[in-house]
């Protein structure tokens, strides 16, 4: 049976997406990863994990002739990341391929990711431990949002694999598996920088995006972050700014 799928406006309208009516829906996280990464014209840049293509397409569309490669486990999202690149007119500087985030070097290199050949990678790995917390029965969320212990691990092996030297890795995660994600970098990056999202001011962050250099030895920065919400719930005017405006945060600005 075919997926019954939405046309949904993100970025202000600026970026048209198709995604399932069902399952993982694109939301800030995706746009907050896109605005955190630092891409500059002629570089190549993978989306590992991406879903639709939202962060992708929207680093795409921000930097003029960067190159995106799309890779996402599931055939039927790689396809509509694909018809997305095309709707947005992005398909000749913007590739979706279906693989597995933790497939052998070989695997990447058949798909034409070979070791140490691209800029920049962003991913939003899923964060949550089916082992402790309950997955989703939608086949689709679950794959987005639960993954077993070592996941993270494996992303980001797989990340520094792809990034040559001095490359960046670029990814949002649970504010409270920070610890987690620094553990994870440490055997190949450096220059990890901390950028917080709060839900509200006051109350703890809800996640973090990180940035991190391969094979840097300039120690861990943390930075003030975003606070999306003010008191009454309403978005904050530097939250409109990134997620309708298309800002770049201060990750994104090297």
């Amino acid at each position: 049976m075919p997926v019954e799928v939405t046309a949904d406006a993100v970025l202000g309208g600026r970026l048209l997406l198709k995604q399932p009516r069902r399952g993982h829906r694109v939301g800030h996280d995706a746009i907050l990863l896109a605005a955190a990464c630092p891409v500059h014209a002629r570089e190549r840049v993978v989306d590992l994990g991406a879903g639709v293509g939202a962060a992708g397409l929207a680093l795409a569309q921000r930097v003029d002739d960067s190159r995106v490669t799309l890779v996402e486990i599931d055939p039927g999202l790689a396809a509509l990341a694909a018809e997305n690149a095309q709707a947005n007119g992005l398909a000749g500087r913007v590739s979706a391929v279906v693989l597995d985030v933790a497939a052998p070097a070989r695997a990447f290199a058949a798909a034409g990711l070979a070791p140490e050949s691209v800029t920049r990678v962003l991913m939003n790995p899923p964060f949550n431990d089916p082992a402790r917390q309950r997955a989703s029965p939608d086949r689709q969320r679950r794959l987005a949002h639960a993954g077993p212990d070592g996941t993270l691990a494996a992303w980001i092996k797989t990340g520094a694999r792809l990034l040559r030297p001095g490359g960046t890795l670029t990814l949002i995660w649970r504010a409270d598996g920070l610890a987690a994600v620094l553990k994870a970098l440490d055997a190949a990056f450096g220059a990890v920088t901390v950028f917080p999202i709060h839900s509200k001011a006051g109350e703890p962050a809800i996640r973090v995006l990180v940035r991190a250099a391969k094979a840097s030895r300039v120690p861990l920065a943390l930075l003030s972050g975003l606070i999306l919400n003010d008191s009454a719930g309403v978005p904050t005017a530097q939250a409109e700014s990134v997620l309708r405006g298309g800002a770049v945060l201060p990750l994104g600005q090297i």
